[in-house]
């Protein structure tokens, strides 16, 4: 596998781990982000500005949920470029900065950021979760590097 395929593949597992703690805590903890709501707040926006009918139930949830990781996936595999050193550190510090962004974009987009900052600890775990996501796509990477 070359190192483009390696750094995408570490990505989309950054990716998915980001989403899987986003929906067990959103089970178990009634403060926990919700980002989803406003990715699919963001999607129903753009959709309608495009034109389209927005969509809604399922259909929103799945396409929010798809676009989601797609973009996370991206952002994560720019962690395999710049060298095989400090993976762990590029991707703690890719995921503080996403995280930090996503406190603050979506009210410069016209979204309602209140399901993503409830609470300060809210919004601790909001980036929290990105910068355990851009670990686990910096550990992944780097394990996929290592030659057996």
């Amino acid at each position: 596998m070359n190192v483009f395929n390696k750094n995408m593949l570490g990505g989309l597992i950054g990716a998915v781990v980001l989403n899987v703690i986003h929906s067990a805590a959103k089970r178990f903890d009634p403060k926990a982000p919700e980002i989803d709501q406003v990715g699919e707040e963001a999607m129903q926006k753009s959709v309608r500005a495009a034109g389209f009918e927005p969509l809604k139930g399922n259909a929103l949830v799945a396409a929010t949920f798809g676009a989601d990781v797609a973009s996370n996936a991206m952002l994560y595999t720019m962690i395999g470029y710049g060298g095989g050193k400090h993976l762990l550190l590029r991707g703690a510090l890719l995921g503080t900065a996403v995280g930090l962004a996503t406190l603050t974009i979506p009210e410069q987009a016209g979204l309602d950021a209140k399901p993503i900052k409830k609470t300060p600890r809210t919004k601790i775990m909001t980036v929290a979760w990105y910068v355990i996501g851009g670990m686990a796509a910096g550990l992944a990477i780097k394990a996929m590097r290592k030659k057996i």
